[in-house]
């Protein structure tokens, strides 16, 4: 049902030439109105995404070359993250503070990959202004996603801006997160508005919990950190967790802690 959706999102857009999207974009609204009202209505028809269906397959254009996004993913896990627009605070921001944490998401095995709704010399010119603002070299993919199609795919669009299409002439992208796994399930879904920067401290503690309870089989508690102590999920009897775990504390019969540092 998703599958066919999406499919009526890309039809939609293969019958408007590259040259009609940039003209749309950029000097006539009217039309480019006329084509966000399919895309909106395709939209409307398919399923919200949800927690472990498999994300949506597509192919784009980025800063680092054509991808698949599955392909791009292979047998890692990735985040998928998505600005309103080039050259505007907040983002540029959060892409320079993502850069820096290069490092941390590759020692958890993460690719990233960042959206924002504008082509690729703007994504370039823009790049510039982020290495120079975080002082970082920002290396991971930016999608050029001009004509919204990943956007629509993955429902990074505020109701405000489908329903101020004829006003605005054109829906920009909230910024979404989404965390998926090597079996490419979508794992995490966060949606901010767009003058709400987002926290990339609070994805990396949300993969390191994700990470560790498919490793080891626990669950985290509120506020959770690495190295902090987990919970034995009931589906496991205590008897059975003093067995798996050196140490168990029990505080009530459905609520049992063990060590965060699992080996």
């Amino acid at each position: 049902m998703a599958s066919s959706a999406a499919r009526m999102v890309s039809r939609s857009f293969t019958a408007a030439s590259k040259t009609q999207l940039t003209a749309g974009l950029r000097t006539r609204p009217a039309s480019f109105s006329r084509l966000m009202r399919r895309y909106a209505t395709a939209a409307r028809e398919q399923p919200r995404l949800r927690l472990g269906v498999t994300a949506p397959n597509f192919q784009a254009k980025t800063t680092c070359g054509d991808i698949d996004f599955h392909k791009f993913i292979d047998n890692s896990w990735a985040i998928l993250f998505s600005h309103p627009a080039d050259f505007t605070p907040v983002c540029t921001t959060e892409l320079g503070a993502f850069a820096r944490l290069k490092d941390e998401f590759e020692k958890r095995g993460v690719k990233m990959i960042g959206l924002s709704a504008n082509d690729l010399q703007s994504h370039g010119e823009w790049i510039k202004d982020i290495n120079e603002i975080s002082k970082t070299n920002l290396q991971f993919p930016i999608i050029a996603d001009a004509d919204r199609k990943v956007a629509f795919l993955y429902d990074m669009v505020d109701q405000q801006d489908l329903e101020n299409i004829d006003q605005k002439g054109i829906a920009f992208t909230i910024r979404s997160v989404f965390i998926i796994d090597p079996a490419k399930k979508i794992r995490l879904i966060m949606l901010y508005p767009a003058s709400t920067g987002r926290n990339s401290s609070e994805v990396l503690r949300v993969i390191d919990a994700l990470q560790l309870s498919d490793k080891k089989g626990v669950t985290t508690p509120i506020d959770w950190n690495a190295g902090q102590d987990v919970i034995v999920p009931p589906s496991v009897s205590t008897e059975d967790a003093k067995k798996k775990f050196t140490n168990v504390k029990e505080v009530k019969p459905y609520l049992r802690f063990t060590s965060g540092d699992l080996k």
